[in-house]
């Protein structure tokens, strides 16, 4: 391999880049907005639930509760319900997503110290939501019913009660739960397959396109140095965004970097050779830049976002479905970055990972390379 052809190759796609402001602008501009949007918009916290309150019983006990509601970051009271019209009414209309019906019984059933009912209504038409709520709103009840047996043990003489059993939860790696601890950095990983792969998918089929590749078959250029040359300007532009997204992640979303720095970015060079080479090898085989980018984007947006464990747990997925997601790259890429954000884990903990993202690397740039021809045919 002559490295001063090499670099030749590197220079000119440097200078096409530079006078070519869309390209700039795909390859900087998109991905910041996207961990903008994304960042911002996509968050799976609940808090502040709106919800309506129908208070029939009226007593020091069903307003104790109602407190509990309103006391609660989790939920917001906002309508002061007379009947299930106006519960359906609110519901429909959106104005509030749950309500507490607290039945005119209330009072008289824990009086006489029988179990009392309170129905919660919850609009299911966002079933994250409403189970997340619904969580909420058992532990509000769970903290009601336990403060008024204390009270009646302790009324009743018999000393104070007492659970055989003790939780003392405790949240590891993410404390105060916050999503946008995992979700950035995997957005990080989804958003820089999507772009390197675009980015490369253009690369060769536009000398195609332009006519410009017959020269460069004309001249004593390898093609692995022609490969490896295309290469490289957009590598150095995938670590520039790596940077940026990190520096984003760190300043503006103030997610945690516990673990090494050097290892994420070593990480992030070896899934961007082989994401960038993908997007290489599209581009060989279509010869055609709205075919190739297309392509691109079908092969990595839709695989990235769904299966690779940014959004839902593979765990949880059906078995064939979890197979087919070790073919998947940014997996391997998105666990890298959960495991070194939040849990500080180093490269004796990731190295399965590590390894088998490294293969990905090697295989497609050796793909390309096989693929790339310097024939006119």
């Amino acid at each position: 391999m002559n490295l001063r052809r090499l670099l030749a190759i590197a220079r000119k796609e440097f200078l096409h880049i530079r006078r070519d402001p869309r390209s700039l602008a795909m390859a900087i501009a998109i991905p910041m907005l996207l961990i903008l949007l994304f960042g911002y918009a996509l968050t799976l916290d609940v808090d502040n639930v709106p919800i309506a309150v129908w208070d029939q019983s009226v007593s020091p006990e069903s307003r104790e509760l109602i407190s509990r509601f309103e006391g609660s970051r989790y939920f917001d009271v906002r309508l002061r319900a007379k009947g299930y019209p106006d519960i359906e009414r609110a519901i429909e209309a959106g104005q509030v997503m749950a309500a507490v019906v607290i039945p005119r019984d209330f009072s008289a059933h824990l009086t006489a110290g029988n179990v009392a009912a309170v129905q919660f209504l919850i609009d299911g038409s966002d079933s994250n939501t409403a189970t997340i709520a619904l969580g909420y709103a058992e532990s509000v009840a769970r903290g009601y019913s336990r403060d008024i047996a204390f009270r009646e043990a302790r009324v009743g003489g018999t000393g104070t009660l007492r659970d055989p059993l003790e939780v003392r939860p405790r949240v590891w790696f993410n404390a105060d739960m916050e999503s946008k601890n995992y979700i950035v950095p995997g957005l990080i990983a989804v958003i820089m397959m999507v772009i390197a792969a675009l980015l490369t998918s253009l690369t060769v089929a536009k000398e195609w396109e332009t006519g410009t590749m017959e020269q460069l078959i004309s001249t004593p250029i390898l093609a692995r140095e022609l490969v490896l040359g295309k290469l490289l300007p957009y590598f150095a532009l995938g670590m520039l965004d790596v940077l940026l997204a990190v520096g984003m992640g760190e300043f503006l979303f103030q997610v945690p970097l516990r673990g090494s720095a050097v290892l994420l970015f070593g990480m992030a060079a070896v899934f961007l050779v082989g994401a960038l080479s993908m997007g290489m090898v599209i581009s060989i085989v279509t010869k055609s830049q709205l075919l190739a980018s297309q392509l691109a984007m079908v092969l990595t947006f839709l695989p990235s976002f769904l299966l690779s464990g940014f959004m839902y747990s593979i765990g949880n997925m059906p078995k064939a479905i979890q197979v087919m997601t070790y073919a998947i790259p940014a997996r391997y890429f998105v666990t890298l970055l959960k495991g070194i954000y939040l849990k500080g884990t180093g490269l004796s903990i990731l190295l399965g990972e590590a390894a088998l993202l490294t293969a990905f690397g090697v295989m497609m740039v050796l793909l390309a390379n096989r693929k790339f021809r310097k024939k006119l045919a």
